[in-house]
């Protein structure tokens, strides 16, 4: 049986975003959803962005914002997540794929952004997306999920998986 979902794990920096990404550009199929960037001030990281595939932006986190909600020396901006991020993996039709890049310690400090996850990999919609290597319990739980295939992402096999998932996800975009 061909899962319906496919996450991709790995440590930062490994091309888990740009191997999405490029999978995205491939597939003839309408998607939803959005990405993170590093935000980036003088040569150094200052944040994260959202980026939606239908052209909004917000702040994930960003080391200037005051909030309770914190991974490292980054505030976590909910308010950009539950307005942005969630709106955008809500498929507007039956077709479409739904791009989560990624289910992170900063996406889930939203009870919104979890409701959402859990909703949409309970529906008949495909999900591709990424996930930590390592998670609290929430995290550990959706990579146990009978509906995900795993796949773990290094700098030796990120080139030859957008062939190799290619394969795996067209048939889905033809079965529909």
């Amino acid at each position: 049986m061909k899962s319906k979902n496919i996450l991709f794990t790995g440590p930062p920096g490994c091309g888990k975003s740009t191997l999405i990404e490029k999978i995205v550009n491939e597939i003839e199929r309408p998607s939803t959803g959005f990405f993170t960037r590093e935000m980036r001030e003088k040569g150094h990281r200052v944040g994260f962005s959202i980026n939606t595939l239908d052209g909004k932006q917000g702040v994930l986190a960003h080391q200037s914002i005051r909030s309770k909600y914190r991974v490292g020396k980054y505030g976590v901006n909910l308010k950009d997540i539950d307005h942005i991020a969630v709106p955008s993996m809500i498929p507007a039709n039956a077709e479409m794929m739904v791009i989560i890049d990624e289910i992170g310690k900063m996406e889930c400090f939203s009870p919104l952004f979890r409701e959402t996850v859990i909703r949409i990999l309970d529906s008949k919609h495909s999900v591709i997306g990424s996930i930590p290597l390592r998670g609290d319990l929430f995290i550990e739980r959706i990579k146990k999920r009978k509906d995900i295939m795993l796949i773990q992402v290094s700098e030796k096999n990120r080139d030859t998986l957008v062939k190799e998932l290619l394969e795996r996800v067209m048939p889905l975009s033809e079965e529909r």
